[in-house]
């Protein structure tokens, strides 16, 4: 049974754990294995990694950066940069990680979505969305290459048709809310949550476990995902990997809807 999940999203950027603000200005947090170790520790729900280099310099996933975290990771782990053929979402799988990210090859061959479904599951096989509002207008567009580059299409209307090409989840990303932590962009989840079924992870904004708490109550079962909140600590961004306790994440799942 689907099951609300609290999931740190680490971004590695030259090899090194970094945070960024609206997709810009990385600032360097510390080492991914060291951050990987700790969160096994805290017994976090699930684990994203995304490396915001690979599509970008248009090379092939690190695979023994990604053997490394598979080797490590005591949770499930999610891994996405660089994926672009079903082959290499095979490799990935092969080396211990559950699920594999699809961002940019999603949007320019649709078609990898259901190649890489029917061959490894739709479990295995995830969509992130950047999506950011238009200049002077609420309409959200989905965006690719870290941000930088436009594609045109709706959020909304991609969602829709990423599920039916075969994705077994989607995470919506908010570049406009990324790195501030004032709480995620529940217009923009509503939006996407009532025009599919699979299972949604919501990822930009989340300042608090109350914001976290919030986006459940409001929503019901998806998965909250964070980057500041779990590698940053008081109102001075001091550099401290955490998660909630089991005492704390029962009082927040607890609070669900739906």
């Amino acid at each position: 049974m689907l099951r609300p999940r609290i999931i740190p999203c680490l971004l590695v950027h030259d090899k090194g754990l970094v945070k960024t603000i609206k997709f810009s200005e990385p600032k360097y947090v510390g080492d991914p294995i060291n951050a990987v170790r700790i969160f096994n520790e805290l017994e976090v729900d699930e684990l994203i990694v995304l490396d915001i280099d690979a599509t970008r310099e248009k090379r092939e996933p690190d695979y023994k950066m990604i053997s490394h975290l598979a080797e490590e990771c005591r949770m499930p782990l999610c891994y996405g940069g660089g994926v672009t053929t079903s082959d290499q979402v095979r490799k990935i799988i092969g080396l211990g990680v559950e699920k594999v990210a699809i961002s940019a090859a999603a949007i320019n061959n649709p078609q990898l979505i259901t190649e890489a479904a029917l061959k490894l599951g739709n479990q295995s096989i995830v969509v992130v969305l950047d999506v950011k509002k238009r200049h002077l207008t609420s309409k959200y567009e989905v965006k690719i290459l870290n941000g930088t580059k436009s594609t045109g299409k709706s959020p909304i209307e991609l969602a829709k048709e990423i599920e039916q090409l075969g994705a077994g989840e989607i995470v919506i990303n908010s570049i406009d809310n990324d790195g501030l932590m004032n709480g995620y962009d529940h217009i923009l989840v509503e939006k996407i949550r009532t025009s599919v079924n699979i299972p949604i992870t919501v990822l930009g904004g989340a300042g608090s476990l109350t914001d976290i708490g919030q986006l459940f109550q409001k929503f019901g079962t998806l998965g909250a995902a964070a980057g500041s909140l779990f590698v940053f600590k008081g109102q001075f961004r001091a550099v401290l990997i955490n998660y909630p306790s089991k005492d704390e994440k029962d009082i927040i799942v607890n609070s669900v809807s739906r």
